[in-house]
């Protein structure tokens, strides 16, 4: 005897062929192109979802190459595909980007999505569902409104549900096949605030190390205060930023495994996450005593991610300054003002590694045969240039260490100041090599991150902090060393 075909399967979009929101994307499409649409979009939700998802289509541009498939969930469609199935992608978006995801993805015999008038959701896609397949279907699906749908069908798909909708769903209905949810959300939200780049901010404890406040416990406390202001403050932008560049972030290589462009956290969880961020890195900046630098770090990084990373040249002294600009608050904060020597060596240290993200990036974009990167002002051909530019700060960093050294103010403060010459070799040395890593292609494109798993950066980090030390601890002339005149 010959088995009778399988029902039809209807599949959710939202969720379930993707790992994302087409609605809340579009949204954050609209809204971070051009601010003022908020007021727009509002108007479009008071009359209705279905009119809104319409307008919102109508208004944004959707690649369906760069969404986040759930690739068990598709390979598995395949597979049901080649049995013979019939497969309908049936989704509460607007028709036109449902379609236009079902003619990338080529598995679907039919599309069935909101017209403007009704929002397939819920009950009203159960019924729509039920009037198209009266011999019955199986849904796939993955929120707690697919249950209605579940209700309606013969058999249910699971993917990428929660733990408790998935106990739910096998409960109450007949299972077909279950495909769980990967990571979970509190993981995801702590990989989407980068608490690897709180390492910038412990620049704020430099100025205070510098003059030697060791014993200082009050400069102590308000560095820790300090950095855990800007850590705050800081996570909350690469929020905010991230999901203004979820297209972007999924065309790069790398950024597209983040938790937004990936799929693994909603961007409204990370706006919401922003907006507790933001007052608390505020409040503890307040105690610190920076609340007006912190302010303005806050505005200048915010200007950075919407505008001036994508202006050429522009961008990389910004991002210097930035780094420049925490040595200042903690100067503030600690009570040890930096000095014009520490500041005039931080601007081009920092120019150097700022380069340095930049040629990696180009690099990495010639090595993939592309011209340009996405949302940047560089070409894959600047790469020449701004390695050269790059080599140049970081030996010049080097040199205003050197020059420093010369000043009648290092014999007063340091007890064997001849021992501090380890501290422009150790620069050199490290430009070196965080340049010859660059032009090699193993850079990652964020120097920071890079240093943080790198062992000879720790090594020649410790011998700096050793020089430094030592130079302010032994007493002089233990060692037989002297500055020649």
């Amino acid at each position: 005897m010959q088995n009778d075909p399988p029902l039809p399967l209807a599949v959710d979009l939202d969720g379930t062929l993707i790992r994302g929101d087409l609605l809340v994307e579009g949204v954050l499409r609209l809204v971070f192109a051009k601010p003022w649409r908020v007021f727009a979009v509002a108007g479009w939700f008071a009359r209705g979802r279905a009119y809104a998802k319409a307008r919102i289509a109508e208004h944004t541009s959707l690649d369906p190459v760069i969404l986040p498939y759930d690739e068990c969930f598709v390979a598995w469609l395949k597979e049901e595909r080649a049995k013979g199935r019939a497969i309908v992608l049936a989704s509460a978006s607007d028709e036109r980007m449902v379609r236009a995801v079902a003619d990338y993805v080529g598995l679907f015999d039919g599309v069935l999505g909101s017209d403007g008038q009704t929002n397939l959701k819920a009950a009203r896609k159960a019924e729509r569902l039920a009037a198209a397949y009266p011999q019955g279907f199986v849904y796939a699906g993955n929120a707690s409104a697919d249950i209605a749908v579940w209700r309606s069908a013969a058999a249910a798909v699971v993917v990428n549900a929660s733990e408790g909708l998935s106990r739910r769903a096998k409960r109450e209905f007949t299972v077909e096949h279950d495909f769980p949810r990967e990571g979970g959300t509190l993981r995801a939200f702590v990989q989407a605030i980068r608490p690897q780049q709180w390492v910038k901010n412990l620049l704020v404890f430099l100025p205070m190390l510098a003059g030697q406040g060791w014993t200082r416990l009050d400069s102590w406390t308000m560095a820790f205060i300090a950095f855990w202001a800007l850590s705050l403050t800081a996570s909350a932008v690469y929020l905010v930023n991230d999901a203004a560049d979820i297209d972007a972030d999924r065309r790069h290589p790398r950024k597209r495994r983040r938790p937004f462009a990936s799929g693994a956290l909603s961007p409204v969880w990370g706006l919401a996450g922003a907006a507790v961020l933001v007052p608390a890195g505020l409040a503890l900046s307040a105690l610190a005593g920076v609340l007006p630098l912190t302010l303005l770090y806050l505005v200048a990084t915010t200007a950075y991610s919407f505008r001036l990373k994508r202006v050429a040249l522009i961008d990389i002294f910004l991002l210097a300054g930035l780094y420049t600009f925490r040595i200042v608050l903690g100067g503030v904060a600690t009570g040890f003002p930096a000095s014009d020597w520490l500041l005039a060596f931080s601007c081009f240290f920092f120019l150097s590694l700022a380069l340095v993200k930049r040629v990696a990036e180009t690099r990495g974009m010639a090595q993939r045969g592309g011209d340009g990167i996405d949302r940047r002002g560089y070409r894959s051909g600047d790469t020449d240039i701004l390695t050269i530019l790059g080599v140049s700060a970081g030996f010049i960093a080097a040199l205003v260490l050197a020059l420093y050294l010369q000043d009648n103010t290092v014999a007063a403060n340091y007890r064997e100041p001849a021992l501090l010459w380890g501290l422009p070799a150790t620069v050199v040395l490290w430009v070196c090599r965080i340049w010859m890593k660059t032009s090699r292609g193993e850079m990652h494109d964020d120097p920071i991150v890079f240093a943080a798993r790198d062992r000879w950066s720790w090594a020649t980090a410790v011998f700096a902090a050793a020089c430094f030390g030592a130079a302010a601890t032994i007493p002089p002339g233990l060692l037989g060393l002297r500055l020649i005149p």
